[in-house]
C-alpha cells in the first residue's frame, strides 16, 4: 500500500511529489479493483488541478473583498479579519483518511457489520473545503457597554453576518450550498431560511470546543467549491492554539486507539488503510522531510514556504474599528 509518507524523503516540490503520488495511488486502486482509492486519489487530483491551475483565485478573493467592504461600511466598531487558504497537502491527505476512518468506525459502532464501499465513498465527498476563507470578528472594549456580555454580543453579530451571507454571495457568482446536516440543534439567532446552508458548530460544538459556522459556496466562475468559516475571536484562539487546534493530538490519538481497539488489524482492508495512513501522518517527524522548500527544526519550528503543511495563504485582509485606527 502506497502512502504519502513514502515521498515526503526525496527533495521533491510539492507539485512533484503531488504528481507521483497520485499517479501511484491511481494506479494501485486499479489493479487491485479499490474504487474507495479512485475516489481518494480523484480528491488529491483536484488539488494538484488547483496548484497548476490558479489565476481564478485573483478573481475569486475580489469577489469575497466584497463582503469586506460591505462590513467595514456596516460593522465600522467591529475589528475582523479576513484570510483565505488552499488546505496544505498533508492536512487534506490526513482529513480525507481521517474522514474514512471515522464513518467505519461510527458504522460498525452503530449496525455491528461494516458499511460496503459506495456507502464509504460518501464519507469522502464532502471534502469541500480544498479551498475556504476565514472571518474572525471581535468587538473591541472600547465599544462594549458597561453591563454588556461581549461574548454573547460577537455571537450574536456573527449569526446576523451569517444570515445575510447566502443572498450576498449569490450576488457575486456563488452558489449556496446545502449543508447536508439533520437533526441538530439550531440555534435561534440563524434565520430559517438560511439553516439549511449552514453546519452550526456553535449550536453543535465540536469534540474539543471547536466552535464555527461553516458554509460552502459553488464558485460559478471557476466551478469549484469554497468554504467560508465565521469565528469570534475566542473561537479562533481555541481552534489555533488551544485544545481543538490541529496540533493538538494527545487526545485525537486515544481516540484512534480507541477506534483500532474496536476494529482490529484485518477486519476490515478499507478501516486499515485509512488508519494507518492517518496515523503515519499524526506520528511524522518534520525535522526530517526532505521537501524542496520546507524546513522543521522540530514539529512546533516549521517553515513551510510550499504549503506542504500548513495552508498556504492566498488572502489577508484586516479591518480595526473605527476607535483603534488614528488613520479612519
Amino acid at each position: 500500500m502506497v502512502t504519502l509518507n513514502d515521498y515526503l524523503y526525496s527533495g521533491n516540490t510539492v507539485l512533484k511529489i503531488l504528481h507521483q503520488y497520485t499517479e501511484d495511488l491511481m494506479n494501485e486502486a486499479k489493479e487491485n479493483n479499490n474504487t474507495l482509492d479512485i475516489a481518494h486519489a480523484e480528491i488529491l487530483l483536484q488539488i494538484r488541478d488547483l496548484l497548476e491551475h490558479n489565476d481564478f483565485l485573483t478573481s475569486q478573493s475580489q469577489r469575497i473583498k466584497e463582503l469586506y467592504k460591505y462590513m467595514t461600511s456596516e460593522y465600522p466598531f467591529l475589528a475582523f479579519t479576513f484570510k483565505g487558504r488552499i488546505k496544505s497537502l498533508i492536512r487534506c491527505e490526513e482529513k480525507i483518511n481521517g474522514y474514512i476512518v471515522e464513518y467505519i468506525y461510527d458504522y460498525y459502532s452503530k449496525n455491528k457489520c461494516f458499511p460496503t464501499e459506495e456507502e464509504i465513498k460518501t464519507s469522502i465527498s464532502c471534502f469541500r473545503d480544498i479551498i475556504a476563507y476565514r472571518i474572525v470578528i471581535s468587538l473591541p472594549k472600547c465599544h462594549v457597554s458597561e453591563g454588556e456580555d461581549k461574548t454573547e454580543t460577537e455571537i450574536k453579530y456573527l449569526y446576523e453576518l451569517a444570515n445575510i451571507i447566502p443572498s450576498f454571495f449569490k450576488e457575486h457568482g456563488f452558489t449556496p450550498e446545502l449543508s447536508g446536516l439533520t437533526s441538530k440543534k439550531n440555534s435561534p439567532l440563524l434565520n430559517e431560511d438560511v439553516r439549511p446552508y449552514f453546519r452550526d458548530y456553535i449550536a453543535n460544538a465540536r469534540p474539543l470546543g471547536y466552535q464555527s459556522l461553516h458554509i460552502t459556496l459553488h464558485d460559478d466562475y471557476s466551478k469549484s467549491f469554497t468554504e467560508i468559516q465565521l469565528r469570534t475571536k475566542d473561537m479562533d484562539d481555541n481552534a489555533e492554539i488551544g485544545e481543538a487546534n490541529h496540533f493538538g493530538y494527545e487526545k485525537r490519538q486515544e481516540a484512534d486507539r480507541e477506534r483500532r481497539a474496536l476494529i482490529p488489524e484485518g477486519k476490515c482492508l478499507y478501516f486499515d488503510q485509512a488508519y494507518e495512513r492517518v496515523n503515519k501522518l499524526q506520528n511524522i517527524d518534520l525535522s526530517k522531510l526532505d521537501v524542496n522548500m520546507f524546513k522543521a527544526i522540530d514539529n512546533y519550528r516549521v517553515n513551510d514556504g510550499c504549503g506542504l503543511f500548513r495552508g498556504r495563504q492566498i488572502l489577508p485582509f484586516e479591518h480595526l474599528s473605527r476607535f483603534q485606527n488614528d488613520l479612519v
